[in-house]
């Protein structure tokens, strides 16, 4: 056979999942909407989201009106 096997036991792989590396990008990951970053709709949703919850907060007083189906 050629070639090299690695083996890695148990507790060795669980540290790694708790490393500083493993939880830092690499530095020349390119940016991907929705892959390796938020898609943009999602950011305009986030967004506007937070405004209404910031109005909202404004306004305690004030009842949403209910919405038919």
């Amino acid at each position: 056979l050629a070639g090299t096997r690695i083996i890695c036991d148990r507790k060795f792989l669980l540290e790694c999942k708790n490393s500083a590396a493993a939880r830092t990008p690499p530095c020349c990951l390119p940016q991907t909407p929705g892959v390796t970053s938020l898609a943009q709709s999602s950011l305009v949703k986030l967004e506007e989201l937070k405004e209404r919850n910031e109005s909202e907060e404004a306004m305690p007083g004030e009842r949403p009106l209910p919405t038919e189906p």
